[in-house]
C-alpha cells in the first residue's frame, strides 16, 4: 500500500500531521529535492508539496511528472497561492480534453 507525504515549510504543512499524513518540513531547495527523491524510493504514492518549495526545484517536479508514481501535487502554502498548481491542472485538462474547459 502506498503512503502519502507533504513537503514544504513547517507552518504550512504541520496541520497535515493531524490527518495522519507524513510531513517533511524543508527550508532549502536542496533539502526538498533530497526528500522528494527519498520519498519516491520509499514507495510513497502521493507527495504534496507547497508551491513555494516546488518553485525552487522545477527540474525535480518535472522529472516526477513524467512517471506514474509518485504523484507530485502542488498545494498553496499558508502564505497564499502562486497559481502554479492550478495552471498545471489546466494544462493537464487541456491536454486530455483538447481544450481548456476550466
Amino acid at each position: 500500500m502506498y503512503k502519502v507525504a507533504v513537503v514544504g515549510d513547517k507552518d504550512s504543512i504541520l496541520a497535515f500531521k493531524a490527518l495522519g499524513v507524513d510531513v517533511y518540513p524543508v527550508i532549502q531547495p536542496e533539502e526538498a529535492r533530497k526528500i522528494i527523491d527519498q520519498l519516491a524510493r520509499d514507495k510513497y504514492g502521493i507527495i504534496f508539496i507547497t508551491e513555494q518549495a516546488a518553485q525552487a526545484i522545477p527540474e525535480t517536479i518535472d522529472r516526477y511528472n513524467r512517471i506514474m508514481t509518485p504523484a507530485v501535487i502542488l498545494i498553496p502554502s499558508n502564505q497564499g497561492t502562486l497559481n502554479i498548481g492550478m495552471q498545471r491542472i489546466r494544462d493537464n485538462v487541456e491536454k486530455a480534453v483538447g481544450s481548456n474547459i476550466l
